[in-house]
């Protein structure tokens, strides 16, 4: 007992190399996450900060002079409000429609018995590679009817390929051709199967999906900016775009400050603040579905 004991103990006896790999290791991945999280936290604390300070550059490590003016004005406005309904709209349907489609794209492809398997496929990757560019889609979505309405934002990004060819990899590798043999012994249909049987096995594979679906369209603006006229379908992140590069601040935000110079005092805790109001629900959900996200993309990741 003693002797396994002495060998366990020399096993975790470490060199003089791997110390010093790991130490580099560690500070290397230390600055890379202090690169990653910072400028999160210092749009945080500039958000609560007085202005001045922030823009004479006294505000990097702790807020100073904390006010919460900003956040009073964001949430006082009827357009950012309306801009989180219209992005989880856009969010919830276009995400439900997207990974429905691509799992059942996805499953068809991934069964070796589809004929045309490898044409239907070459033709997806094709247009990973080649598309017709912004007119010819703009024409497109104008003879469908669909220019200034939500299913603009919904339809024409209803698959997108490389989520399609990871979620087919997956259904390869998890999902093993004897198991659809001993449904159809049990007298299982395609359809039963897949609803069954794939589905409660592919849990982290449509937990990524939702993932990357979700924060595709909750990011989204350049679709919008393209297709919708009226500002009642604005998703949040042009209106967030509009008072971060435009500067365009809502009148009501502003309605009761008279002079420039308090406008513009005020105006920079709301750039601030709106991005933290925009990036909190994905901060919020992303926990829940990170135990599933590496796994996913490790097993989808199998088979190109």
């Amino acid at each position: 007992m003693s002797e396994f004991k002495k060998n366990n103990s020399a096993k975790k006896i470490k060199s003089k190399e791997d110390k010093i790999f790991d130490t580099i290791n560690f500070i290397f991945l230390t600055l890379i996450c202090l690169a990653v999280l910072y400028p999160l936290y210092f749009v945080v604390i500039a958000s609560i900060s007085n202005p001045d300070l922030v823009y004479n550059g006294s505000v990097w490590l702790l807020p100073k002079e904390i006010t919460f003016e900003g956040y009073k004005r964001i949430f006082s406005d009827p357009k950012i409000w309306l801009g989180y309904k219209n992005t989880i709209i856009y969010t919830v349907l276009g995400t439900a429609l997207q990974v429905s489609l691509t799992l059942l794209a996805a499953y068809a492809l991934s069964r070796k018995d589809l004929y045309g398997k490898s044409f239907f496929m070459l033709m997806i990757l094709f247009t990973m590679f080649f598309s017709g560019g912004l007119i010819p889609t703009y024409l497109v979505v104008k003879d469908l009817g669909m220019l200034n309405t939500m299913w603009a934002m919904i339809i024409p990004k209803a698959i997108a390929v490389w989520n399609l060819i990871v979620a087919r990899s997956f259904f390869e590798s998890s999902v093993p051709n004897e198991l659809l043999e001993a449904g159809k012994i049990d007298g299982c249909s395609n359809t039963r199967f897949f609803l069954k049987i794939v589905l409660p096995l592919s849990k982290p594979i449509i937990a990524v999906m939702v993932l990357f679906y979700a924060v595709g369209n909750w990011n989204s603006y350049f679709d919008a900016l393209i297709y919708l006229n009226d500002e009642s379908l604005y998703p949040l992140q042009l209106i967030l775009r509009n008072i971060l590069i435009q500067n365009q601040l809502s009148v009501q935000m502003l309605s009761d400050l008279d002079n420039l110079a308090a406008q513009q005092h005020v105006g920079e805790i709301i750039k601030y603040g709106v991005i933290i109001v925009a990036a909190i629900p994905l901060l919020i959900v992303y926990p829940f579905v990170q135990k599933y996200f590496v796994k996913g993309v490790l097993i989808g990741g199998v088979k190109g």
